[in-house]
């Protein structure tokens, strides 16, 4: 073996090395930053894109609109004078949106944590394959299940709640059916239950280990545990997915205009056959309906637009109060 003096060793680490290679590396990130660049100005622009070509088609309708566009709950852009507003359209959208997401988010948050913490290993991947299947049916299967299997049975369940609930403002009322806004916030919530339920299963999984063997080496029951190592960890995640879910309830059309039972006007009564969201008023009546009345559809498109990019940006917010904590 050979020694080396200090000065010989000072003298090698004074010797220029070989210069790396900087340049793939560098372009690498170049490009891969500028793809980054580009896809973000993309999207900005689709959606720029879009708002400027409803509101280009929506100018036309609401220079003919004798009514208060944002305040009337008729809806007769094609008459004598065209007259139609989007209030009854805002409260049944919102209405059946935010019932399906009351329904919705408790049931997918146990399932989510039943799989990753309660079910044995063979029994949590068929649920969650059985859970993710649901996302993959169709939206007019479950509007034709809806009308023709849910609708029978709601009577009776809206006859119920009318009985023993009426003093509650929502389930009360002289009349009760089937095709009311409830019966289609109940097939909304079972569409968006996969989506919320997949995203928290995932969010739930990457929990750090370290909290979760803590919390039981302390001496936590399996709940206790998930509610102090879990839930507060996920809360952020729990937001986007029920956001998510909210984005999908907010814009799905053929399900819930083959279950409601359209009719005019705002009724707070839920147990009562009616009411009317802006995807089903679309894909009811744009066939149908004249120059004015498309383009009509089109300014009410526009406010749904900015309603479900409203509740983005409101979720958005939300995740970015909670993302410190871990």
């Amino acid at each position: 073996m050979t020694s080396e003096t200090p000065a010989a060793l000072a003298k090698a680490a004074e010797r220029p090395r070989p210069a790396l290679s900087m340049s793939t590396g560098r372009a690498g990130d170049r490009i891969f930053a500028g793809l980054s660049r580009g896809s973000g100005l993309v999207i900005l622009a689709i959606m720029a894109a879009i708002a400027v070509f409803l509101v280009w088609k929506a100018i036309p309708a609401l220079q003919d609109d004798k009514a208060n566009f944002l305040t009337s709950q008729e809806w007769n852009p094609d008459g004598a004078p065209a007259k139609f507003g989007i209030a009854q359209l805002v409260f049944g959208t919102l209405m059946t949106s935010v019932l399906a997401l009351v329904m919705a988010v408790p049931v997918a948050v146990g399932i989510a944590l039943f799989i990753t913490y309660y079910a044995p290993r063979r029994l949590a991947g068929v649920m969650a394959y059985l859970v993710d299947l649901l996302a993959a049916v169709p939206s007019i299967v479950y509007g034709l299940w809806g009308l023709n299997f849910l609708v029978t049975k709601m009577t009776g369940v809206s006859g119920f709640l009318n009985s023993y609930f009426g003093w509650i403002p929502l389930f009360g009322g002289s009349e009760t059916g089937g095709r009311t806004i409830l019966t289609a916030a109940i097939v909304l919530a079972i569409m968006i239950l996969p989506i919320i339920s997949a995203i928290t299963r995932e969010v739930f999984v990457q929990v750090p280990h370290a909290h979760v063997e803590a919390a039981l080496a302390l001496g936590a029951t399996r709940w206790e545990m998930i509610r102090m190592s879990v839930l507060p960890f996920g809360r952020s995640g729990m937001v986007s997915a029920a956001m998510l879910g909210l984005g999908r309830a907010l814009g799905e059309t053929i399900a819930v205009a083959m279950v409601l039972s359209t009719t005019a006007g705002i009724d707070w009564h839920i147990l009562k056959d009616g009411g009317n969201t802006f995807a089903a008023n679309i894909a009811n009546t744009f066939a149908m309906s004249g120059p004015t009345g498309r383009s009509a559809l089109i300014a009410s498109g526009l406010v749904l637009f900015v309603i479900t990019l409203l509740v983005n940006v409101g979720a958005r917010a939300v995740v970015a109060r909670r993302k410190e904590f871990s």
